[in-house]
């Protein structure tokens, strides 16, 4: 029934590989030159190709990430080229997309493949004479080399600083850990080394005390890697190019054709009715953070470099709260044992243990049932371990659908986290935190395992807007901070004693702590990612813009060195290119879905996770999520309850 996890030899990988894609250009070309125009010898076929090569493929990619080693990576590097070679020969495939467009189908889903099957070839230029497709095949290669260039250049200059304190008073107060990291012995004296790698600078931005070393760190940190200026320029260049070389009037606009937001007005006006509506208490909370600054060390002209650090000491004083407390509460299996007990019982489903080959030894895998009957998989590889990527992900492997022959295919799903590794000592604790992106990475899983579309291209996550793939994961997680749920599997790892209401309440009341000045920072970096992507920026000007946007949502002026854009590698080096606004954009879904669901007393309502999981999870990306929305609750989202979930006044 399902796929065993294995991977007979890594170095045949790449040859097998390249096996299978020659099968599969074969079946395309049959499909292609045969007469049969129909849904079923087209479309059907294509979608278990896709099916087969993901089967096929998925292991060693997760293999590469959670057991990574020299094989992996050669066996993985010498297929990329591969795979990226044989997707764009279906891109540029004329023939088969001429076919694809005479289709007629009467099933809704299938109608949805056909119209996002047309979309995607006609993105990919497909409708272009044979010298601008050429064009294109030159600026999609030189976009994915400047992008790498962007993030090596990135990678190198945060490698390249470090910060030596010599004096133990300046690292003095640190959390422990912290400091511990951080000594070094040199010469026989005893050092401190902080560097840009995120949990060192984050560490010392947020409880260093020499404000000289803060202002030098973060000096360093936003001027890193002045030479990503030109590769920027040349990046918005071709995006540029290649939208207008599509019929576009500018990258944005080809953007919004594959998204849930419709028009270019639609986003900006979001994003500012967002920033808006978080001014007022934001400037709130920074006077509070400038008052407290002045009344602990007589600060008088609160920077940048000083916000983390006293706000970390604020928070401690109001709060009297850190993860320290909470973590003995939150035993691993515990906390696992209760996310499925939870999900059992919102969605009507059960979980049973699996004895199923694995990579790993600390690898747990569930079947999971619905009505009594097998209906998908989940695996969880939970512990952090030296040769796993960094990190937490949700990884698809197979999917709910029926095939060309009518058979039935169930889904599986991979969750992959890294907290702390079970010792003889003790068995892994997680922080809230962790917590939190347990439920966030199980909330994208039961969106791909509970699908039930009959057309693999739109079930599960598959074909689900970009722009609201984060709507289930983070309405999932929201649920974590509530004492409804915490107190199913709270329990002191020692003595078994119970969370007490007390900690929960500070779980609920820190989430919130600056939440306004949080949001301003987000629809900064959403709105500088979407203008820039507007029209063509060049050199000065992306500096000029980013100003114009931080008129109006940055509180503290920042200095003129400060180059964000440098480092940006969300949408310079990653996919989120005019998409940044797309975490809140979900979150506006999943905040007005979490209310909607919510019950103080037991955590949730039943009877709307019931609607939840029929309409939203099980229809996957067959339909638009804004439409799905309306059939759910028979309404739009309503963005207020994004602002009452930030406890925004």
């Amino acid at each position: 029934m399902f796929q065993e996890f294995k991977i007979n030899n890594l170095e045949q990988f790449p040859e097998d590989l390249k096996k299978l894609l020659d099968q599969q250009r074969a079946v395309i070309n049959t499909i292609t030159t045969n007469d049969e125009i129909s849904y079923n010898k087209i479309l059907k076929p294509l979608q278990d190709l896709d099916e087969e090569l993901g089967l096929f493929f998925t292991p060693l990619s997760h293999l590469n990430s959670v057991m990574n080693s020299e094989e992996t990576q050669k066996a993985y590097e010498a297929s990329i080229p591969l795979l990226s070679k044989f997707s764009s020969e279906m891109a540029q495939n004329e023939a088969l997309f001429k076919k694809i467009e005479q289709i007629k189908a009467t099933e809704d889903e299938a109608k949805t493949v056909i119209a996002h099957e047309v979309r995607d070839f006609v993105l990919s230029g497909v409708k272009l004479p044979d010298e601008l497709k050429k064009r294109m095949e030159e600026i999609s290669l030189k976009l994915s080399e400047l992008s790498n260039h962007f993030s090596q250049n990135l990678l190198d200059a945060t490698n390249a600083y470090e910060l030596i304190i010599e004096d133990e008073k300046d690292v003095e107060g640190m959390p422990q850990p912290d400091i511990d990291a951080a000594k070094e012995e040199v010469d026989g004296k005893t050092v401190y080394k902080f560097t840009l790698q995120f949990p060192s600078y984050l560490a010392y931005m947020t409880y260093g005390p020499n404000r000289e070393y803060r202002k030098e760190l973060s000096k360093a940190f936003s001027t890193r890697a002045p030479q990503n200026a030109e590769v920027i320029d040349q990046i918005l260049a071709l995006k540029q190019e290649k939208a207008k070389l599509l019929g576009f009037e500018s990258y944005a606009h080809y953007a919004l054709e594959t998204r849930d937001a419709n028009t270019q007005e639609e986003v900006i006006g979001f994003l500012n009715d967002l920033a808006d509506a978080a001014l007022p208490q934001a400037k709130n909370e920074l006077e509070e953070l400038k008052a407290f600054a002045k009344k602990v060390d007589g600060i008088e002209d609160l920077a940048g470099y000083d916000v983390g650090y006293y706000s970390e000491k604020l928070k401690k004083e109001k709060f009297d709260f850190d993860d320290t407390m909470t973590k003995p509460y939150f035993e691993q299996s515990k906390v696992l044992e209760g996310l499925l007990d939870i999900v059992s019982e919102l969605f009507d489903v059960t979980f049973k243990p699996v004895d199923v080959p694995t990579w790993h030894e600390c690898v747990k895998p569930f079947d999971i049932f619905e009505n009594g009957e097998l209906s998908g998989r989940i695996y969880f590889d939970l512990e952090a371990r030296k040769d796993k990527r960094g990190g937490a992900w949700m990884n698809d492997w197979e999917t709910h659908y029926v095939d060309g022959k009518g058979k039935r295919h169930l889904a599986s799903a991979f969750i992959v986290c890294n907290f702390s590794p079970t010792t003889e000592k003790t068995p892994s604790l997680l922080r809230h935190d962790d917590v939190v992106t347990l439920f966030h990475e199980m909330g994208h899983a039961i969106h791909h395992l509970f699908g039930k579309c009959h057309e693999r291209s739109v079930s599960g996550i598959n074909g689900v807007a970009w722009d609201v793939v984060e709507f289930p994961s983070q309405f999932l997680e929201n649920f974590a901070y509530e004492a409804a749920i915490l107190k199913r599997f709270g329990f002191h790892h020692e003595t078994g004693e119970p969370i007490s209401e007390e900690l929960m309440a500070k779980i609920k009341e820190t989430k919130n702590f600056q939440a306004a000045l949080g949001i301003l920072r987000q629809v900064e970096f959403s709105l500088f990612d979407f203008k820039l992507h507007q029209k063509l920026y060049q050199g000065e000007e992306v500096q000029a813009l980013l100003d114009s946007i931080r008129e109006k949502t940055s509180l503290l002026k920042p200095p003129s060195y400060n180059k964000f854009q440098h480092g940006f590698a969300h949408i310079f080096g990653g996919g989120y290119a005019a998409g940044y606004y797309s975490y809140k954009w979900a979150e506006v879904l999943s905040a007005d879905a979490f209310f909607t669901c919510l019950d103080e007393k037991d955590g949730f309502d039943k009877e709307q996770a019931k609607g939840y999981k029929e309409i939203i999870l099980a229809n996957g990306g067959a339909k638009e999520m804004s439409e799905l929305y309306q059939e759910w609750l028979g309404r739009k989202a309503d963005v207020k309850s994004l602002i009452k979930l930030y406890e925004i006044n």
